[in-house]
This record gives structure tokens, sequence and C-alpha cells, in this order.
């Protein structure tokens, strides 16, 4: 019989399990890991001041994709447009940034394989006398080594010609040169922390789950238990 156990551990790991996989997918898809210097204003902006003021724009750089602007002289303004620079895996601008894909997206997949599994621990905590919770921890730290290691990586691309585009010529290998990091990139830290978090924090779940209160509800004939 389906026994469905709702606790405040296992809920909090299930909403950080979920939480940090989506923060995880958001980052890697976003172009703003690196934010350039300032492109100044173009000479048909200039001419048309008196419409308002046109500030310089910062372009953005993700591990694939950009985000620049384009101009209409005749609507003497900017559009944001975003997209992929490069078409296939093999034109991403550096081989750091393709290994860094590579680990971040083995980690971000594990991630999300948990978050779906996560969510019917309410209903499941064991699959052949192995606990769902210990077997997701597992997985969570491993996730985040493939994290950990494609964010070392990372910096180790700003060096290719694509970044010193954006960044100017001062920018190398762990050197930014002229640009600055965006919250993709912070975002990307956030999650991998979290995701040790959540690996650790699954054997409290585990224990939460399986107490002694538990057992005793279960025993009682209960089918829904709720703990704090």
């Amino acid at each position: 019989m389906c026994h469905v156990i709702v606790t405040c551990r296992s809920m909090l790991w299930t909403l950080l399990s979920i939480v940090v996989a989506f923060a995880e997918l958001i980052a890697f898809m976003s172009a703003d890991w690196l934010i350039g210097k300032a492109k100044p204003s173009s000479s048909e902006e200039v001419d048309n001041r008196t419409r308002g003021s046109q500030e310089p724009y910062h372009p953005t750089l993700g591990i694939y994709g950009r985000c620049t602007k384009i101009s209409h002289m005749q609507l003497s303004r900017r559009d944001t447009l975003c997209g992929p620079y490069a078409e296939n895996f093999s034109e991403i601008a550096s081989g750091f940034w393709q290994a860094t894909a590579i680990f971040l997206a083995v980690g971000i997949m594990i991630l999300c394989a948990v978050a779906f599994v996560s969510v019917f621990t309410m209903c499941v905590q064991s699959v052949m006398k192995k606990s769902i919770f210990n077997v997701c921890g597992l997985l969570q730290g491993i996730a985040g080594l493939f994290l950990l290691l494609g964010l070392i990586l990372y910096p180790a691309g700003w060096g290719c010609q694509k970044a010193i585009s954006y960044c100017g010529h001062y920018a190398s290998a762990y050197k930014l040169g002229d640009c600055s990091l965006g919250w993709a990139f912070y975002t990307a830290i956030g999650g991998t922390i979290l995701t040790f978090i959540c690996a650790v924090f699954s054997a409290q779940a585990e224990i939460a789950t399986s107490s002694d209160k538990v057992q005793e509800e279960i025993e009682e004939g209960k089918n829904l238990i709720c703990l704090l």
C-alpha cells in the first residue's frame, strides 16, 4: 500500500532540488555570463539626441549565446537581439567553453532527473531496499562535481577571440579585461553550492521519513502522514 509521507525536511529537500535544477538550467541558457565593455551610440543616434539621450549599451556573452542591440535608423531606437552565436557545438568560441558546456549539461541533466524523482518521494521512499533519498543525494553530489568542473574551466576561455572582442585586448585566461561577470555566472555558482547542500540534506530527508513517529502512524493504518 502506498503511504504518502510528508515532513518539513523532505518537502524542503524536494523544493530545493527543483529550484536548483531550474536555476542551473536558466543560467546555462542565458547569455548574461559576461557583460561586455560599453559600446558607444552610433552617429545616427547622436544626431537624434533631441528626442532623448542615448546611453552606451553593454553587450552580453554567454557560453554559446550573446545579446546585442541593433539600431533602427528610421525609428531612432535600439532593440535587443539575443540568440546563439554558435550554430553547432564545434562553433563554441573556446575549447574550454566546450568542456564547460559538456560538464554543465551533464550536471543539469542529473539535477533535472533528481528533481523529477523527488516529487514522487512522498509516495515511494525506497526501491529494491535502497533509499531514494540517499541515491538522489549521491547523484546530486556527482552533479555538483560536474558543475564545479565546468565553472572552473569557464574562465580559462576568456582569452578566446570572441571574449576579446567583447572584453578588450587585456582579456585573457582568468582575466576579465574590460568585462564584468553577469548574473548567470553568479546564479550558476549559487546553484552549485546549493546542489552540494541538497546532497547533504537528503540524509536528513531520509531520517525524517523513516523516523519512529512515521512508523507509528503507518502501524495505525494511516495512508496520509504529515509531520513537522
